[in-house]
């Protein structure tokens, strides 16, 4: 099976090197062109690209999906089936060129959480589990046919960065098990129910905010599902707090909103119960646990 494989973030690697080191012929990866990033604005490519240069495999990085020049380069492969994971929204013209089409692997149990951040919203509305799903490419986005889903729990103590890491890996097995039933014809494709469908729209800075008139478990989901980036956060005395870790306190009872701290704990109010926040950062200063943070601060 001839692949070309499609991929930007951390969270594919895995994927791309389940694949490389199958029986299969990876013999394109396509990802996103370097940028300058950062302060020093130096130019970085993404952990994609340097996976493939670190094992020679050939790489193609289009600044457009609608560029000539990398349409014949993609036709001139000849793929058998193109694989994509954590890429951009591929148009018809790419994504059907391949004799077997395309897949994608979403980290969600589709049709739940259908958009850019299905993990972070799984965590946010308090889901017990998700998963992942491979499915064929169509026009609309994440709509397509299913192949294969595989589920996971969401443990208490996991956040974003856990479930992202634990992800990966259990959706790399996805891919490798989708690519070989696709070669032996070994599948049974499922419709999405659409009825069934919801949303998972990409994370913006106004949802990190936390608004303390809220249930605890409600913040301390938000907590969870936005650490440790982009992280949740409150305003205090006119500064910037993130919080990254807390934990639900039954037992204290504060007016939403209201702080109170001892020398090595910090307890906020929430409209049932309270809320301990166990890691935070001031503005402009670096993560500390609520003890190392009430040595040089305090609110």
């Amino acid at each position: 099976m001839k692949i070309v494989f499609f991929g930007t973030p951390d969270f594919a690697v895995p994927s791309l090197d389940i694949l490389n080191k199958s029986n299969h012929e990876l013999i394109a990866v396509v990802t996103a062109a370097d940028k300058e990033r950062g302060r020093g604005r130096k130019v970085s490519s993404t952990p994609i690209k340097e996976y493939a240069v670190e094992n020679n495999l050939k790489c193609l990085q289009p600044e457009s999906m609608k560029d000539e020049e990398f349409l014949n380069s993609l036709v001139q492969l000849n793929a058998d089936l193109f694989v994509i994971v954590a890429f951009k929204i591929l148009p018809r013209s790419v994504f059907t060129l391949p004799k077997f089409g395309s897949f994608n692997l979403h980290g969600s149990l589709l049709p739940k959480y259908r958009g850019a951040a299905p993990i972070h919203w799984a965590i946010i509305n308090g889901e017990k589990k998700t998963g992942v799903t491979t499915f064929f490419l169509d026009d609309k986005v994440d709509t397509g046919n299913m192949i294969f889903q595989a589920e996971m729990p969401i443990e208490d103590e996991d956040n974003l960065g856990t479930i992202h890491d634990k992800m990966s890996i259990l959706g790399a097995n996805l891919v490798l098990k989708t690519v070989d039933a696709i070669e032996n014809e070994n599948i049974s494709l499922q419709f999405q129910d659409n009825s069934k469908a919801t949303p998972a729209p990409k994370i913006t800075k106004e949802l990190g905010e936390i608004d303390w008139n809220k249930n605890a478990e409600t913040i301390h989901n938000l907590v969870r599902g936005l650490s440790p980036f982009p992280a949740a956060y409150f305003s205090y005395n006119n500064k910037i707090y993130k919080v990254f870790k807390s934990k639900i306190i039954d037992s204290r009872k504060l007016a939403p909103g209201e702080i109170s701290q001892t020398k090595s704990e910090i307890f906020v109010g929430c409209l049932d119960k309270t809320l301990q926040i166990l890691e935070i950062q001031l503005e402009g200063r670096k993560r500390m646990a609520a003890d190392e943070f009430l040595r040089g601060y305090s609110l």
